[in-house]
């Protein structure tokens, strides 16, 4: 297969909003792709190469591209071989070795081509919310249930694997895919909740009501006495927070996988600023005087027993099982089983007095749906909060002058596409969030104008807001009302952000 026919698959997937039309053209493309050629087909469809982020900048790529091939020859092999070279080029001379690779490829490259493989080394390919469409054409590709699918790509984590699975052995090999305790799970997501009433109505009484830190997801996985901790984005940070993993190291099992939330407290066990949880997952040294303890609120296997598929109420029982010493009940997340309304209120009231987000409304007849935001899972917070992604931001001006203040906010797009635009907000931002703006947003725009920058879809930021509006000024028909930056998630990708449908949740009568 031809690079040309990716990067015009691609065309037609970015030319259209149909889900049902972008599925098509990539399943389409998926059906004459070599068995060789489906990762990396199916990589760089959904937004990056197979080998992930290859520390390339798109000032170094536009300098490289200049003359082009007059018509297309590259091979979809070819490229995928030059960039695992690409990848493994290290120490001494490697700078000019790479370079070398890079010249050599996009000199080979039709203008089109060029473009492309710009796009795609730079992350400017992304479209977090692509990766479900994805699924549903590799499913279509290879005549197999979509849930089938879903559940391998939820346990292996990869979806370039899982296409290839899916397409060279069928529904056998998807199924043959399980749980393995070393290699980490897509986590389950919860839905925004518009009130705690409104949460136990829709779920029913057979729920449980836990606390919402203001936190940072983990899971850790055990293995006799090797323990290793994943963030939400599934990136390994075990040597950074040695203090997890001695307490999951101390726990009465052989193997187990966890899922929950950890965060640094203070001297009265109240929970310190979410920046200092988030200086321990930070790439450069973490500050020591900051410990992290951990919260589980999810047990996923346990000695030799897979329990993904149990219902929450098995899965609660076997972690306070797990947790029944005194010793290590402080590691379990707060919350009441089957509460009434009333005791629902009290645990929120707790969480809120206790210096927490909330609470989390979970049905206990769910099983594990990995990677979903269903509605099985709910959180409730006192003011709304929306994880958006920022895809534009204006000059500021007066005391703001010179500074990159107000920014635009877009909602993923549940169907694939573009985020749409949903807001605007220059408030709750302190003087040094405005430098860092300004510092950080020319790294990550697509276009700069007299008035701003048009960014890519690449930052994520959670507002809050006291609720949403219809309106006409934007193109998902509805607005932010009274929207504030409360603080960036780097610890979050695009294709976590909300989607457009949870903001209209929000509307008033809705």
């Amino acid at each position: 297969m031809l690079l040309a026919d990716v990067v015009a698959a691609s065309a037609a997937v970015t030319a259209t909003r149909s889900r049902t039309g972008k599925a098509g053209a990539i399943a389409e493309l998926l059906r004459r792709a070599d068995t060789d050629e489906v990762e990396p087909v199916t990589a760089w469809l959904a937004g990056e190469p197979r080998q992930g982020r290859l520390g390339v900048g798109r000032r170094t790529l536009s300098q490289m591209v200049g003359d082009h091939a007059p018509a297309p020859s590259l091979r979809v092999a070819a490229v995928d071989r030059t960039l695992t070279e690409l990848a493994e080029t290290s120490g001494a001379g490697s700078a000019a070795r790479r370079n070398a690779l890079l010249t050599t490829l996009l000199s080979a490259a039709t203008a089109d081509e060029q473009q492309f493989l710009v796009r795609l080394l730079t992350g400017e390919l992304r479209q977090g919310a692509l990766e479900g469409v994805v699924l549903d054409a590799v499913a279509t590709a290879a005549g197999v249930p979509a849930a089938s699918v879903r559940r391998a790509f939820m346990l292996s984590g990869r979806l370039p694997e899982t296409a290839g699975t899916a397409l060279a052995g069928g529904v056998e090999a998807l199924d043959a895919v399980h749980l393995q305790v070393g290699r980490p799970v897509r986590p389950m997501l919860a839905s925004p909740g518009s009130s705690l009433d409104a949460a136990l109505a829709d779920l029913g009484t057979d729920v449980t009501v836990e606390f919402k830190l203001d936190g940072a997801r983990i899971q850790v996985h055990r293995d006799g006495d090797v323990v290793r901790v994943w963030t939400r984005t599934l990136r390994e940070v075990t040597d950074g927070v040695p203090e997890l993993v001695d307490r999951v190291r101390a726990l009465p099992c052989e193997s187990a996988v966890l899922d929950g939330e950890t965060l640094a407290l203070d001297d009265d066990g109240r929970p310190r600023a979410f920046q200092d949880t988030k200086s321990r997952f930070g790439s450069d040294a973490s500050d020591d005087s900051v410990l992290l303890s951990p919260f589980f609120f999810d047990l996923l296997h346990l000695d030799g027993r897979d329990l993904l598929d149990e219902p929450l109420h098995v899965r609660l029982d076997a972690l306070a099982e797990l947790l029944a010493d005194d010793e290590h009940a402080a590691l379990r997340m707060p919350g009441v089983r089957r509460a009434a309304p009333e005791q629902a209120a009290e645990v929120l009231d707790g969480a809120l007095d206790a210096g927490h987000e909330g609470v989390v409304v979970k049905a206990l007849d769910a099983t594990y749906a990995a990677g979903r935001r269903g509605k099985a899972w709910q959180k409730v917070k006192p003011v709304h909060t929306l994880d958006l992604v920022v895809i534009g931001a204006e000059w500021g001006y007066g005391r703001r002058s010179g500074k990159l203040s107000n920014i635009h906010l877009g909602a993923r797009d549940p169907d694939g596409g573009e985020p749409v635009m949903v807001g605007k907000t220059f408030k709750g931002m302190t003087d040094q969030l405005l430098d860092w703006q300004t510092r950080s947003f020319p790294i990550h725009a697509r276009e700069h104008t007299d008035w701003g920058v048009l960014l890519r879809p690449e930052l994520v930021v959670e507002i809050a807001l006291d609720a949403a509006q219809r309106s006409t000024r934007y193109p998902g028909g509805v607005a932010l009302r009274f929207a504030r930056v409360l603080r960036y998630r780097p610890d979050k990708t695009p294709a976590e952000a909300d989607t457009l449908d949870a903001v209209r949740a929000l509307l008033a009568g809705s």
